[in-house]
């Protein structure tokens, strides 16, 4: 449940008087609550006391960098940030219909068109709770390399989900990087783009949240589509119609998930490790 002292920032900085609070599910790391107030009106509230600093501080950039693209999605605006907890909008979970999700492909085409001079970003953030660099680079093998493979791996040698030889083959796999991309410019990322951070609206719009946000190669969020399902063929189909993928992307949708496979992998350890450890040393 929400703690007391939460609910009383909340009605003393939003200046709101809280009728009921609901526990709502918040994922694998923070804990979530939904507030009713007294006049109907419905926030949403992300908690964690043991989260980084400045975690949702980055998650509200984040969310409005989305708001702030030139899309029909939905997004949950910020409210009220602090070090442990972040308030939103609530927004209602509807029924997905097919042509929602068309609609859903369409609308993340537009979002990718929005770019940016270089790949990265003007902070650093987060995906999950794992800090993610966005020292920006001027193309993107060096910036999968260095800013997105390079310190999940440290991460993970130094802990030990990962054996000492990755660090070697990685090497090999950064020396091919140049020839298996496709050379694009940066596209505005959700970056953490699974099944479990967007859901349609009661009028049929799609909705994102927990965004893990930079200016990325975006075959990144579709290959992250695919990794654990949830996305119909229309989605696809509706994404393809606004903004085409290049031939033979669906050679590239493995080494483009080695960074969320490598994410999981310093987050919850199992499987995840073995199966990153097998991608790098296909490509090196």
């Amino acid at each position: 449940m929400l703690p007391e002292a939460i609910k009383e920032q909340i009605r003393q900085e939003l200046d709101v008087e809280i009728q009921s609070v609901q526990s709502v599910q918040g994922g694998d790391i923070n804990q979530a609550a939904k507030i009713i107030l007294h006049d109907g009106k419905q926030l949403f509230v992300k908690h964690n006391n043991s989260a980084p600093g400045n975690m949702f501080e980055a998650e509200a950039k984040g969310l409005g960098f989305l708001n702030s693209a030139d899309t029909n999605l939905q997004v949950p605006s910020p409210l009220l940030v602090k070090e442990d907890f972040l308030v939103l909008d609530w927004i209602e979970k509807g029924g997905g219909k097919q042509h929602s999700a068309r609609n859903f492909g369409k609308e993340l085409a537009k979002l990718h068109k929005q770019s940016a001079d270089q790949f990265g970003l003007d902070h650093n953030n987060y995906i999950g709770k794992l800090p993610q660099s966005n020292t920006r680079h001027s193309n993107w093998p060096d910036f999968f390399a260095l800013e997105r493979i390079e310190p999940q791996v440290q991460m993970g040698v130094e802990s030990g989900k990962l054996t000492r030889s990755t660090l070697k083959n990685v090497e090999g796999m950064y020396k091919k990087l140049g020839s298996i991309f496709p050379s694009e410019k940066p596209s505005l990322l959700h970056g953490d783009l699974w099944s479990g951070n967007y859901m349609f609206t009661k009028s049929g719009e799609a909705c994102i949240y927990d965004p893990a946000v930079y200016y990325g190669h975006r075959e990144m969020d579709i290959a992250m589509t695919r990794l654990f399902g949830g996305f119909s063929a229309n989605f696809y189909e509706g994404y393809n119609e606004v903004y085409p993928l290049d031939g033979g992307f669906d050679s590239r949708v493995t080494i483009c998930n080695l960074y969320p496979i490598l994410v999981h992998a310093n987050l919850f350890g199992g499987s995840y490790c073995r199966q990153a450890e097998n991608i790098i040393n296909r490509y090196a």
